[in-house]
């Protein structure tokens, strides 16, 4: 029986090892990177436009929340529409 060694110097099986290595690398690179939010100028204006603060804001909610459960809440497309239409125009 004769046995034949092709390449003896050379070491199978790295190469897949040395890319899992690298992806995880990456990954890691990947995952360091973190989300951001900004608010545009529009939507600031839109919050600074309200004037209502603390208090005032709070009693506010508590009623519409009021009205919402009774069933008494209506809204005015109308309404909502002028108030929109200076922001979608710009």
């Amino acid at each position: 029986m004769k046995l034949k060694i092709n390449d003896s110097n050379r070491i199978s099986g790295t190469g897949s090892y040395q890319k899992q290595s690298e992806m995880r690398a990456s990954g890691a690179r990947k995952a360091k990177s973190k989300d951001e939010v900004q608010i545009s100028a529009a939507a600031k204006e839109m919050l600074s436009a309200n004037g209502l603060q603390g208090a005032e804001r709070a009693k506010q909610i508590d009623q519409l929340k009021r009205s919402i459960t009774s069933g008494n809440y209506h809204v005015e497309a109308g309404k909502i529409a002028e108030k929109l239409l200076p922001y979608l125009k710009e």
